[in-house]
């Protein structure tokens, strides 16, 4: 179920799905790279303001599914505006930072992002561009991303599925808003 804060800012609304810590895992594989799989855990989170703030941190998996080290981390800031045009700046820990824009799919949550701008340090490798989708199913976030090198065309690189994590307070909220039992606390299950 997808809940909407009071104090977001109404701009945001449409992105409320993305709220939240996410954690699960995934699959990378990109010509030059380690082939892999990986857990990653993702957070969306907002203060008021017009922008959801975002981070997410990777780290590779052994085949029994233990972390092994990090593979990637990225933070960044995501907008919408009245015509559900998507705008996101992103900054990578391997020296890359991004310019994305897409749009929120019509009647759904889902969002397809691809890169409008690039700027490398010097110390990063090769990447010249790149597409996103994220989508709200059946409560878990998953997303899928598309890489391009000067060497490699625009092909799929990694891929996630994420399922939310709830919060000790959360699930106080949760209990504060469920009905009142009946007093024997068998009757509710009759």
């Amino acid at each position: 179920m997808i809940q909407i804060p009071s104090d977001l800012n109404p701009d945001l609304v449409p992105l409320a799905f993305l709220l939240g810590t996410w954690e699960g895992a995934g699959v990378s594989d990109f010509p030059g790279a380690e082939k892999c799989n990986f857990g990653q855990s993702v957070t969306f989170s907002h203060d008021g303001r017009d922008f959801l703030e975002y981070h997410s941190h990777s780290w590779v998996l052994d085949n029994e599914g233990n972390k092994v080290r990090p593979l990637e981390s990225e933070s960044g800031f995501w907008r919408i505006d009245k015509d559900r045009k998507v705008e996101v700046v992103m900054v990578r820990d391997d020296g890359v930072v991004e310019v994305w824009y897409g749009e929120l799919a019509d009647q759904k949550p889902q969002i397809d992002l691809a890169t409008d701008a690039v700027a490398r340090t010097a110390a990063s490798g090769p990447y010249s561009g790149g597409k996103r989708l994220y989508g709200y199913v059946k409560s878990d976030l998953m997303w899928v991303g598309e890489k391009a090198t000067p060497e490699v065309p625009l092909r799929p690189y990694m891929s996630a599925h994420l399922k939310k994590i709830v919060t000790p307070e959360e699930v106080a909220e949760m209990a504060r808003n469920l009905p009142d039992m009946p007093d024997d606390g068998i009757a509710f299950f009759k």
